[in-house]
Parts: structure tokens; sequence; C-alpha cells
């Protein structure tokens, strides 16, 4: 069975920092994306890791700003968030994509089969 689950959410004050974590089980997955929505807004993509190489993508809007990687031993991905701002508010989920459908659009949520729980991110002073 696909288990996702997120951790590390929680308030922090403009630009401040958070570190969310997600551990994946029960299966090997193409690539693993972070997304986040926020009241009355789409889904939209914030990063992707393609476990077979590490190669990552981040939506321009996190550039510069958010970090991805995986620890491949512990199957888990991380995503590092710095300089947060109260755009920045939003459930991030995690969501893993089993077959590869993403290979050509790695921000699209559409293409990621199996998602976490979510976690809250809130960025306000």
């Amino acid at each position: 069975q696909v288990q996702l689950v997120e951790s590390g959410g929680g308030l922090v004050h403009p630009g401040g920092s958070l570190r969310l974590s997600c551990t994946a089980s029960g299966w090997s997955y193409y690539a693993i994306g972070w997304f986040r929505q926020a009241p009355g807004k789409e889904r939209e993509g914030v990063s992707s890791i393609r476990t077979s190489d590490g190669t990552t993508t981040y939506a321009d809007a996190v550039k510069g700003r958010f970090t991805m990687t995986r620890d491949n031993a512990r199957n888990t991905v991380y995503l590092q968030m710095n300089s947060l701002k109260p755009e920045d508010t939003a459930v991030y989920y995690c969501a893993a994509d089993l077959n590869g459908a993403s290979w050509n659009s790695p921000l699209d949520y559409g293409e990621f089969d199996y998602w976490g729980q979510g976690a809250q991110v809130t960025v306000s002073s």
C-alpha cells in the first residue's frame, strides 16, 4: 500500500524558515512532488524531484528560497523553505508519481498518483 506522510508544518514569521518532510512507503516512485493550496486558490506545484537522478524542478515563485532534497535510505524527501512570505501560506502536500507521468510536467499535480494528508504552513507576523 502506498503511503505518504508529511510533517514539519507550522506558524512562522515572515522571513523565517521551515522544513517539511515526506516519508514514502509501499512502492518505488518515479518522482515526488510538493504542492500547495491556499484558501480559495487552485492547487499549485512547488517543486519536484526525480528519484532516479535527483533532478529537481521549482516553481518560479519559490526559486532561490526553497530547496528540495532526498534521503533515499530513509525514503524521505525534504522541502527546506527559507525567506518565507505571507503568500507562502497554504496547505502543503507531497505526492508521488509511480510511473513517470510527470516526466514532461514535473509540477503538474494531475500527473501525480498518491497524496499525503497535507501540512499547514502559515506565515504571519
